[in-house]
């Protein structure tokens, strides 16, 4: 199948969202779709999927025109949309998910259960899958729901698969099992358009690459003919920075100091300091539990040992007195647990401030949109109104947003969980000038990341844990991947190559 798109136009209004772009992918081959949150991407893929109407242009498959209405007619031609947040319902079963709106039925009404069980299991087959189709869905990790929903998509007779992002939540070994399906499909013929903010992810597993720039087509060709520093020129029309951006600073005193840190089963016996003005580091692979160490700090969670705020010891028991003590908390998920999707933008950048802006219950809304033009002017946010939802804004200046109601809420320190996560290359250098901002005037920053390459660009000291312990200490330039992997997996700093700097 070849599936082409000539001269596609949109617009929302006055914004012209895509430009005379024109896109073309064949069976057999994995191309990658990239550019900025924002440069279109999402919106020439709903229009292939059947979710937009172009206002201008012509999808083309095996050279013969076609029109999308609705998104069953995209799913009838063979184009299947696998979305970032998966479509699986958790409480049933595989083979339920494998079926949903489309169920087998007996003669007499009932659920053809074993029928769909059946087909289900003659699909795995097909793609080489040692899973059970009546397993919940629940219990199945994010990489399986991944290879759940590209196994639906076949049982469609897919021939073109989207894929919007489907490797952010996923670990490495997860995210390698995806990689294997995705390179079984391109072997049977399957043409896979892969949405990635991960450079090097496109360089491992794509065939070719179309860049999307302000809703231009800017670039495309074969991916072993670029570079990721080509990709990212492209992405954002300029150089992209990839020196270190640490810089040479005294440090202040010690804001926040953990001694014998515990929860009884995600970490344990965890001692750090952070100092003003530093920006500390903290990673390993998923499950070492940081996130839960951090979001136990931040008050979210119950804790044993001693904590300590600028020398004083405190015990956090709930977010509203982690704030009062000036520790801020931006979360990994920020779907989830970062935005309020109901709510406007400037609702979601002030609300942590709401206490101090009430005077006898009341929000006192001048002062609340003083604060947040203040912070969206230091920030870059660029939005339509301050009334709109969130939802209305790309995920990096979504991420913005969020950093702008901890800042306004002016904390000693702040930790940020994977704050690049799900951001494009041109948002993820702006939120690193941020971090070394906010340490720049005093703030003490802590930044948890699975990135080795975003820890050894951006921390001043790094703390490695492995299941729930720390397992050593790195400074300087003993930060290197090699190093952070070897500890991440178990290993010591003594054992590796480099030497941990005192």
């Amino acid at each position: 199948m070849t599936l082409e798109m000539r001269g596609i136009c949109k617009s929302f209004g006055a914004n012209e969202v895509l430009k005379q772009v024109d896109f073309q992918i064949q069976g057999g081959e994995i191309c990658a779709l990239l550019g900025e949150n924002g440069a279109g991407k999402s919106t020439l893929m709903n229009i292939l999927g059947g979710v937009l109407s172009a206002d201008q242009g012509t999808i083309l498959i095996d050279e013969a025109p076609v029109q999308f209405h609705t998104p069953s007619d995209s799913l009838k031609a063979g184009v299947a949309f696998i979305h970032q947040e998966l479509s699986l319902i958790n409480d049933l079963a595989i083979f339920e998910n494998m079926f949903i709106n489309r169920e087998l039925k007996k003669k007499s009404g009932l659920l053809d259960v074993g029928q769909m069980v059946t087909k289900t299991q003659e699909v795995f087959t097909r793609l080489d899958l040692d899973l059970d189709p009546r397993t919940m869905v629940r219990d199945l990790d994010a990489s399986y729901k991944q290879i759940v929903e590209i196994a639906r998509a076949m049982m469609m007779d897919a021939s073109i698969i989207i894929m919007d992002e489907p490797t952010t939540a996923l670990t490495d070994p997860e995210i390698e099992r995806v990689f294997d399906m995705m390179r079984m499909l391109r072997r049977q013929g399957v043409g896979i358009i892969f949405i990635s903010h991960k450079l090097r992810e496109v360089m491992e597993v794509c065939d070719r690459y179309t860049v999307l720039r302000d809703g231009n087509m800017v670039a495309s060709g074969s991916v072993s003919e670029v570079t990721t520093h080509d990709l990212a020129r492209f992405m954002v029309g300029h150089d992209v920075r990839t020196e270190s951006l640490r810089q040479s600073h005294e440090v202040g005193g010690e804001i926040l100091r953990g001694e014998a840190l515990s929860d009884g089963h995600n970490f344990r016996d965890v001692s750090f300091t952070v100092r003003a003005g530093e920006v500390l580091g903290v990673t390993g692979l998923l499950g070492d539990g940081r996130s839960e160490l951090f979001q136990a700090i931040f008050g979210a969670a119950p804790y044993s040992g001693d904590l300590f705020v600028e020398g004083k010891p405190v015990k956090v028991t709930s977010t509203p007195q982690a704030i009062e003590l000036g520790i801020g908390y931006v979360p990994r998920n920020r779907k989830e647990n970062g935005i309020i999707k109901d709510m406007t933008i400037l609702e979601n950048g002030s609300i942590v401030t709401w206490p101090r802006l009430a005077r006898l219950g009341i929000i006192d809304q001048a002062r609340q949109r003083a604060e947040f033009d203040r912070q969206a002017a230091g920030l870059h946010i660029k939005y339509g109104r301050r009334s709109d939802l969130i939802t209305s804004l790309s995920g990096g200046n979504q991420q913005k947003v969020v950093l702008a109601k901890w800042l306004s809420a002016g904390p000693k320190v702040l930790v940020l969980d994977n704050p690049t996560q799900g951001v494009d290359v041109g948002a993820k250098e702006e939120i690193y000038d941020i971090i070394l901002r906010l340490a720049k005037e005093g703030v003490a920053v802590v930044v948890l990341s699975s990135e080795a390459q975003e820890i050894i660009r951006l921390c001043d000291r790094t703390l490695v844990m492995y299941h729930g312990i720390i397992q050593g200490e790195l400074v300087g330039d003993a930060m290197n991947e090699q190093t952070i992997m070897h500890m991440a997996t178990g290993g010591t700093a003594a054992g590796s190559d480099m030497v941990m700097e005192e």
